[in-house]
């Protein structure tokens, strides 16, 4: 491997698929990629009013996006055909939103930490790279909240 971040979404895609294969034939104990922190302060995250229509009454809230501080940088794990990430009950339902659109991949251990704010996911990913690498794609854009370019680097393979 020769490249360990990607901003631009085909070029995320592509550094999964590449670190995914790097990360088999090398047979290391797991993969861990981690959204830049810096892409974590920008404009583009944090707070956005929207309006809503409640049947014949229009309303303003306030829904934040990007994903929660208190969870810190959000980051994923792949290990022997099983993704792992932590995520708040809110992300928990988003996964499982985008579960819905991935068959192959399955909610296998949910573990909520006493001692640790949010959960735990493990996800079984039996599916080609070029398919995991989708589903990562699309967790971290849906599941986190982040915006279509954001910076994704390999930090350990």
């Amino acid at each position: 491997m020769t490249r360990f971040d990607a901003t631009e979404p085909n070029d995320r895609r592509k550094l999964y698929v590449d670190a995914i294969t790097a990360h088999r034939e090398r047979g290391s104990a797991f993969l861990t990629l981690e959204v830049d922190d810096s892409e974590l302060g920008g404009d583009e995250l944090g707070t956005e009013e929207t309006d809503h229509v409640d049947g014949d009454r229009k309303r303003n809230s306030r829904e934040t996006t990007g994903p929660d501080p208190e969870l810190g940088t959000p980051w994923i794990q792949f290990s022997d055909g099983t993704i792992n990430l932590d995520c708040t009950d809110d992300e928990l339902e988003e996964l499982k939103a985008v579960l819905g659109e991935f068959p192959a991949f399955k909610i296998s251990e949910l573990t909520r930490p006493d001692d640790a704010p949010g959960t735990n996911a493990h996800v079984s990913a039996k599916a080609d790279p070029n398919r995991i690498g989708q589903f990562l794609d699309a967790v971290f854009r849906r599941v986190y909240g982040l915006p279509a370019e954001f910076r994704v680097w390999v930090v350990a393979l």
